[in-house]
């Protein structure tokens, strides 16, 4: 255990590069799936048919398919099929966007469904534009009800970074591999990975605690202190965008 503390602490160059990757990734991914969350969620409930069947088409297709694969293929495949190469931690944004992108448009299209039908025929009744309605009215209402679900998301995006190491990427994963390999500690190297990773998810849903908080705000809704450290549960996040009345 000492020799790899011992060398843990003489690579924190590395470790600190390492952990930027893996940052990199979480943020950029997750801001990718946010726009295509948006994009795809607000076409599945266009009265457009076209638009709601390529919404489906799309977001049935990169939930369908394993992130593994589609990491993959954008490294392996892509280059000798369209000449173009993507570097090991572009190829992790873009497949986390996409993937993570799909099963947000999801959280979006539950989360706008589930504003009750009262708000809708209000903004009409004030001669309000669909657009001007949906960025007023709908909208504000509805991201308070995806903030949970975007969080779990989130989260584990930031759990599938470790993908990366399989595509040659130097993130977190790659330099404990590395000073797992070269001290043997095996258990204390996954040990410290879990902490590391536990860590950064917590800091992460914080962060989104805050977010949660201010938006509750924003709607004059009643917020405690402690909904800060407030945890995220799979079914709560599932049943604040399940709820509600229908469009």
């Amino acid at each position: 255990m000492s020799d790899f503390f011992s060398a843990f602490f003489d690579d924190l160059p590395q470790l600190r590069a390492g952990l930027w990757v893996t940052l990199q990734a979480t943020v950029l991914g997750a801001l990718l799936a946010l726009l295509l969350s948006f994009v795809l969620g607000l076409m599945s409930v266009s009265r457009l048919l076209v638009a709601r069947g390529v919404s489906r088409v799309v977001v049935e297709f990169f939930r369908g398919t394993s992130l593994y694969i589609q990491l993959f293929w954008l490294y392996y495949a892509m280059p000798p099929l369209t000449g173009y190469e993507l570097t090991p931690l572009l190829c992790g944004v873009v497949a986390f966007g996409l993937n993570y992108g799909a099963y947000g448009a999801e959280v979006v299209r539950g989360a706008i469904n589930a504003v009750p039908r009262a708000q809708y025929e209000a903004a009409v009744a004030l001669n309000m534009t669909p657009l001007h309605r949906m960025r007023k009215v709908i909208l504000p209402q509805a991201w308070v009800q995806m903030i949970p679900s975007f969080t779990n998301l989130l989260i584990q995006l930031l759990k599938c970074t470790p993908l990366l190491w399989l595509i040659s990427a130097a993130d977190l994963m790659t330099v404990i591999q590395q000073l797992r390999d070269r001290t043997g500690e095996t258990l204390t190297a996954y040990v410290t990975l879990l902490v590391l990773y536990f860590v950064l998810a917590y800091a992460l849903t914080l962060l989104m605690n805050l977010l949660e908080r201010g938006a509750k705000r924003r709607l004059g809704l009643a917020t405690g202190a402690g909904s800060l450290l407030r945890s995220r549960s799979t079914t709560e996040a599932v049943a604040s965008t399940a709820g509600g009345g229908a469009r």
